[in-house]
């Protein structure tokens, strides 16, 4: 039995909710891979939701049809950020160079490049490593994932302007808090650390992308077949 903390609250009118297997995402991700011109689609996502997971596994589905690139290797430096005097609230909407982001974005969605050089963030390093992902002209996918993909404020709107479609994966704080905790462990915080991020930093930070979930195409309770292993990111 789900309990309050669990339970979701309920979409916003106008947005599609949409319960489904991984199978079928991969299914409507293929429909835009195959609409002839160059599409993004968008991963949207609290903190622990799964995105990164998700966004990698329709990516590996399409083989050569997909290329994914992360929100994330848009954090700004921890040098910067600790001029900043932000760098215990890394994660949060200001931690990130939006305009970047909308850049490449943009670059990639124009497609008039060969190869566009995306980056990427390195968990292990707590870092961005520039030039990391290669995404060739004749990738007609690029799936992108990250917490603020709907944040309406500058250099976030004007993302959310490159993509096609949003998809917000939906999922109960409890699961979620509990996969951030385990994630920041795996990355060498002590279990009392862990969790005072997962309940501190990542939830003012859930928070806020919660209350963006209404801008999304579709709200996606993701569903898990038997031996499928649930999300991680």
């Amino acid at each position: 039995m789900n309990t309050a903390e669990d339970r979701a609250p309920a979409p916003a009118r106008g947005a599609e909710r949409l319960t489904c297997t991984l199978d079928e995402l991969v299914a409507r991700a293929s429909v835009l891979a195959a609409a002839g011109s160059r599409r993004i689609l968008g991963i949207a996502g609290a903190p622990g939701a799964g995105k990164s997971t998700v966004a990698q596994a329709i990516a590996d589905s399409l083989g050569g049809q997909a290329a994914r690139v992360g929100m994330d290797a848009f954090h700004l430096a921890n040098s910067v950020l600790a001029a900043h005097g932000s760098r215990d609230r890394k994660g949060a909407p200001d931690t990130f160079d939006p305009w970047g982001y909308a850049n490449l974005l943009r670059r990639l969605k124009t497609n008039n490049e060969p190869v566009v050089y995306a980056p990427v963030f390195d968990r292990s390093l707590e870092e961005s490593i520039g030039s990391a992902v290669p995404v060739a002209r004749d990738v007609p996918l690029v799936i992108t994932e990250g917490n603020y993909l709907l944040l309406d404020a500058e250099g976030w709107r004007e993302s959310r302007e490159q993509m096609d479609e949003v998809w917000f994966l939906d999922i109960g704080d409890g699961e979620r808090q509990l996969r951030l905790r385990r994630r920041h462990e795996a990355f060498g915080k002590l279990p009392e650390e862990a969790e005072a991020w997962a309940l501190g930093s990542d939830q003012r930070n859930a928070d806020v992308v919660a209350s963006t979930r209404e801008r999304a195409d579709l709200i996606i309770d993701l569903t898990h077949a038997p031996g499928e292993t649930p999300a991680q990111a």
